[in-house]
């Protein structure tokens, strides 16, 4: 009898774990990409005898896969992804597949358009710090398919996308987490918020009465959607101005200074002030994480030691440094506009903020309000800064459009002033001038160290 021949589009991290653990399992595969892969993918690609491509699809050979992984960053409308659902071959997500292989091993899963890799980072600390044997997957840490081929773990904590979500069909989260909805990605759900906003509702997909959803009850877009779904877990909503029963648990403030969570049994009080991560998001994030960790059968003692040792994560309202008084944040990761709310929300000094990018077609209105208080200056960073300047104009009392990056820190240079926040939040993706949102806020770093804080 024929293996069963399983085709795997994208050769990133998603793509190569995939392809290795399909490989495992017995499968003909071919891992096929239209760019390069990197030499660090190819090179376990090869020990594991992989057959993979570059620079193209063999786009007959794939047509023939009785079923076609697809990376989460190719869209649908992707000419391959297209013909694939025409001649009806299913096209699942590495999440889907891997989750046939993992025995009894248990998630939990993160998603939301703000919050989501802080929130995940912490949850796997605090499982990791318990003593759990646990793994991080999906959006960050190691691919999850590559670790349920190499490794056997208890957990697996998984970040995952809207992309991902929509590959997902049986697959199931133990513990789901749902920090908001808010519009981002929007290019990819033909410029409708009501189809991005079912993709995030799929975390509850599957779920049964034993299992637990953590979500967010002040993001009033999960309070409509709750209303139009069946959900069948136990609900655990976190909450910083709503108020929401639920007989399962839930997390609130219990005065200004501390919020208290409770799953079941077990209850922690936490003392905002000991946390690391400040900014009211990160008290959402924490939220989440508590609730999430206590789900998964955390001892409250364990939770918080670990809650109050989580250091702040690279990217994400990361201190670079202060010189003269004037501090230095790099926000990259904020990608999307209700990301950058939350940058402006927590600035406490005069800002001049630097934006640009990719626009994914929000609206910048929400952050009006905030630029108009606090910001001095805003520069504008991409390629394409029309629409910044012609929205902001009258928002902002200056405007500096600058065409590369290191036009940009010139006007940095020229514009803070003693007692100013220069923030680094973006607002948009950074693949005009950039890489990865990673690469902008490295080079950001590296520029303010290098020019300004050890000069």
């Amino acid at each position: 009898m024929a293996k069963k021949f399983i085709a795997v589009l994208g050769g990133g991290i998603s793509g190569y774990g995939s392809a290795i653990l399909a490989k495992k399992q017995g499968f003909d595969v071919l891992l096929s990409d239209m760019g390069t892969i990197a030499p660090r993918y190819r090179e376990r690609l090869d020990e594991w005898g992989v057959e993979y491509e570059e620079g193209g699809h063999s786009v007959e050979r794939i047509l023939t896969a009785s079923e076609v992984i697809k990376s989460p960053g190719i869209p649908d409308k992707a000419p391959m992804v297209k013909a694939l659902h025409e001649k009806g071959v299913p096209v699942i997500s590495e999440m889907e597949f891997a989750c046939r292989y993992m025995g009894k091993a248990k998630t939990i899963c993160i998603t939301g358009s703000n919050g989501k890799t802080t929130t995940t980072s912490l949850i796997y600390k605090i499982m990791r710090d318990s003593g759990a044997n646990v793994a991080l997957g999906g959006n960050i840490g190691e691919s999850f398919a590559y670790s349920v081929a190499t490794a056997e773990y208890d957990w697996y904590v998984l970040e995952l996308s809207s992309f991902q979500l929509d590959g997902m069909f049986k697959f199931k989260a133990d513990v789901g987490v749902l920090m908001n909805i808010t519009p981002d990605h929007l290019d990819r759900y033909d410029y409708s918020f009501e189809k991005y906003a079912e993709s995030k509702m799929r975390i509850t997909q599957n779920q049964r009465s034993n299992d637990y959803f953590v979500y967010c009850a002040d993001d009033d877009t999960i309070l409509a959607q709750l209303e139009q779904h069946d959900i069948k877990a136990k609900e655990l909503p976190f909450m910083v101005h709503a108020a929401i029963a639920s007989g399962a648990g839930d997390a609130y403030p219990t005065d200004d200074a501390t919020f208290t969570a409770t799953v079941g049994k077990q209850s922690l009080k936490v003392d905002v002030a000991r946390l690391q991560i400040k900014g009211k998001h990160n008290i959402y994030n924490a939220m989440a994480a508590v609730l999430a960790t206590l789900a998964a059968g955390v001892e409250p003692e364990q939770v918080e030691k670990a809650l109050y040792d989580f250091n702040p994560i690279e990217h994400r309202l990361e201190p670079v440094g202060t010189k003269d008084d004037i501090e230095y944040i790099n926000d990259s990761k904020a990608t999307n506009v209700d990301s950058a709310w939350y940058a402006l929300e927590s600035m406490t000094r005069p800002t001049v903020w630097i934006v640009g990018g990719t626009d994914k077609g929000a609206s910048y209105a929400p952050l009006f309000d905030l630029a108009r208080k606090k910001v001095h200056t805003m520069i504008c960073m991409g390629v394409d800064n029309a629409r910044f300047e012609k929205e902001f104009e009258g928002v902002v009392p200056t405007i500096i459009s600058c065409h590369s990056f290191e036009e940009a820190m010139q006007a940095v240079v020229r514009s803070a002033r003693k007692g100013d926040t220069v923030l680094l939040s973006p607002a948009c993706a950074s693949f005009d001038l950039f890489k990865s949102y990673e690469h902008r806020g490295r080079e950001f770093k590296q520029w303010i160290s290098e020019n300004i804080l050890n000069k």
